[in-house]
This record gives structure tokens, sequence and C-alpha cells, in this order.
């Protein structure tokens, strides 16, 4: 069986590959090498097989070539895209910097105002309360002096009196009895004098009455101004703080009360001011103006914790922004890992700042942050500044918002010179873009 399906294959086989012979001759001798079918199928299939990977190769070789060469374009693309995204948000940010320090002198100019306000405010009300006093004393005047002229009225009237019933007498009696008559009208005369003098002070009293009327009517339309004005400005100033401390997520009643409680001193600029009543009903003008020094304390209040929260930009020159908050993939291993801060790209040298008062309480060498300065501020925030190139503090050292800490570098890890900003609250990694943003519509 196996004979026969072997002859029948090599039959099939020499129907295509026929049996050759190839001779080799020499100068003594002629020798030839028989190929069979099945010898020429393997040949063929193996040469068959070499030529398609062959050209299988050269074909996946030029399309990796190809594709390589695409990806590379694309690439390239991306990074000019990136690019001009980087510099547009460079230039947005450089706007919004000019936008905050336009905002800043207005906030500045509105204070200003605010305190000439105040101040008129103060004087308009020593004015009034003086206003008030003088018609007092011209009330306790003209009542003294009408009962001054009813007095002398009824004392006039008693002397007419006595004067009538006496006539007879007055006439019957001698030289002397003339004589006391000539005193008795006399005084009469001088007792109707003093009664057209008393009637005339009391109608300029009256008149008076009524111009201090006026004027204190005057002024207290000029205070209602004033009021509305004051009312409009803390309106304006105080909302959006406000709205600033809550877009970064901060309780504003427990800031405020932190900052009072730092700032409680007797006698101090943060002591709130109010018009003492005399142990009366307050009237409108008094409680309005104890409401609106109440909220000047709060805009003082939240004047001095916008210094202690860091709100500012660390790097005020011209910077990339290459790397945001969360997790990322790790520009030395690859792998994916938490970033905590914010990255800052520029030039080595490039100045940086504090975002906030504060105590530094690290400035030194600290594994992959390099040199490190760490700055302590109240409710609970730290701030962390990396890869710097110098120092410009020193640790226990107070610092103020916008003093400047040191210089941008790339010690540490990193791949260039950049700076590394990180925001904590409690010990816990925050966006630090959360307040850099929030602070974006007061600053």
């Amino acid at each position: 069986m196996r004979t026969r399906l072997a002859i029948r294959i090599d039959a099939m086989l020499e129907h295509w590959f026929p049996e050759r012979r190839v001779f080799l001759r020499s100068e003594t001798d002629t020798r030839f090498i028989r190929l069979k079918p099945g010898t020429q199928l393997i040949a063929f299939t193996g040469a068959s097989l070499f030529v398609g990977w062959t050209i299988i190769a050269t074909a996946v070789l030029l399309m990796d070539s190809i594709g390589a060469g695409n990806f590379r374009e694309q690439a390239r693309r991306d990074q000019r895209t990136y690019e001009n995204r980087l510099n547009a948000l460079a230039s947005e940010r450089d706007s919004r910097a000019a936008e905050a320090i336009a905002a800043q002198d207005r906030f500045n100019a509105a204070l200003d105002q605010i305190s000439k306000m105040q101040s008129e405010l103060l004087a308009s009300e020593t004015r009034r309360r003086e206003l008030e006093t003088g018609i007092e004393v011209i009330q306790t005047t003209l009542r003294r002096t009408i009962r001054e002229r009813e007095a002398a009225k009824d004392r006039a009237e008693g002397l007419m009196a006595a004067s009538e019933g006496n006539g007879d007498v007055v006439l019957a009696a001698s030289g002397g009895a003339l004589g006391a008559l000539d005193v008795m009208i006399e005084a009469l005369e001088q007792t109707a004098r003093e009664r057209d003098q008393v009637t005339a002070d009391a109608q300029a009293a009256l008149t008076q009455a009524d111009d201090m009327a006026l004027q204190i009517k005057a002024m207290q339309e000029k205070n209602d101004t004033i009021f509305r004005q004051l009312e409009d400005a803390m309106t304006i100033s105080v909302k959006p703080l406000d709205k600033m401390f809550r877009a970064a997520g901060m309780d504003t009643d427990r800031v405020l009360s932190q900052v009072r409680r730092g700032y409680g001193g007797q006698g101090g600029p943060l002591t709130p001011i109010t018009f003492s009543t005399k142990g009366l009903a307050p009237s409108l003008d008094e409680t309005r103006a104890n409401r609106l020094l109440g909220q000047m304390d709060q805009l003082n209040l939240y004047r001095i914790a916008a210094q202690k929260a860091p709100f500012a930009i660390p790097v005020k020159a011209g910077f990339r922004f290459t790397s945001g908050f969360g997790y990322r993939r790790d520009p030395k291993t690859g792998g994916r890992r938490m970033h905590a801060g914010v990255d800052f790209a520029g030039p080595v040298g490039t100045p940086l700042y504090a975002t906030a008062d504060g105590v530094v309480v690290h400035a030194g060498w600290s594994s992959g942050y390099g040199r490190l300065v760490k700055i302590q501020h109240e409710f609970g925030i730290e701030t962390r500044y990396a890869h710097l190139s110098r120092l410009s503090v020193n640790v226990g050292q107070r610092v103020s918002r916008g003093q400047r800490i040191g210089d941008m570098g790339a010690s540490g890890r990193v791949t260039g010179p950049h700076l590394h900003y990180e925001v904590r609250v409690g010990g816990n990694p925050v966006n630090p873009m959360i307040y850099i943003k929030a602070a974006n519509d007061v600053f």
C-alpha cells in the first residue's frame, strides 16, 4: 500500500518536477548528481519560503519606517500645538496678573475712599451732636426767658392794679406821694422795656432754632448720602473677599474669628468702634453707623486674612506651567504616580516669592526636593518651594507675602530648571491653583 502511494506521489511530482541530472566534469573524470522530484520540491519550497519571508520582511520594514515617520511628524505637530497652548496660557496669565494689579489698585483706592468717608461721617456726627446741644441750650434759655417775661408781666399788672386802687389817696397826698408815683411809673416803663426785650429775644431764639433745624435736616440728608456710599462700598469690597475664601474651601467664620483673636488688643486698629446711645434706644443713624463700622472691621479682618493665606503666585517673571496637581507619568521612571503640587518652569535664577505671611520652618536640602523652603502660615496651611538654586531665608525667619525667598533652580530629582510649588492643609496636599484661581477676581 505504501509503495503504491509513494509511486503515485512520485508520478505526480515527476509531472511538475521531472528528474534532472547535473553533470560535474573534471580533467580526468565526469560525474553527475541526480535531482529527484522530492529533492526539487524541497528546494523549491525552501526557495519560495525564503523569497516570501524576504518580501514580507521588506514590507514590514517599509511600513514601520513610514509609520515611524508619521509618528514623529505627529509628535512634532503635538509639540507645536502644546507649545502654542502654553504660550497662550502664559499670555493669559500675564493679562490676569495685570488685571490683578489693577484690581489691587482699585481695592486700595476704595479703602482710601472708605477711610475718608469714615472721617467725614465721624466729623458730621460730631457736628450734629454739637448742634443738638446748642438747640437744647437755646430751648432752655427760651423757656427761662418766657418764665421771666410772665413774671415781669404779673408784677406790672400788680403795680397797675395798686396804682388804680389808690388813685384818690395819691391825688390828695403831698409832693412826696407824687414822687413815689413817678418812681412807680418809671418802674412800669422799665418792666415794659424788659418785656419787649424778652419778647425780641424769644423771637430771635425761635428764628435761630428754625435755622438750626434746617441745618440739621441738611446734615441728615448729607449723612444719609454718606451712609449709602459707605454701604455700597462695603458691599463691593466685602463680598468678593468672602467669595474668594469660600472658593478656596475655607470657613470664613472660623478664619475671621482666628484673625480677631490674634489682633484683639484693646485700642488697636481692629477694635470695633460704636456710637454710644447713653442708655437710650439707638437712632436710625446710630444703628447704620454701628453696622457700617462692623462691616469695616470685617473688611479689615478679611484684608489681614488674605495676607496670611497663599492666594498669591510664587513666580512673577515669565514662566511656563509644565505640570499640574494630581496623578501623572513620572518623567524619570515613566510610571504613574501622584504629583502633590504644580510646576513652573523658567530660567535658573528666576526670583521666587512667598505667597503669604508666615514663618520659615525649613530652609535646606531635602532628598528629591533638592533645596527646599517650607513656610508655615495661619489656618494650618504650609507652602513648599522645591528645586531652588539659592536660598534667601533662614529657619525661624518671619516672612511677608511677596518677600523674596530664593531663586529657581534644578536641584534634586528634576529633568530641568523649574519650581515645584505645594500647598498643604493639615499636612495633606491640596491643589495650589484653587487658591490662585480664587484670588483672580479680587487681586
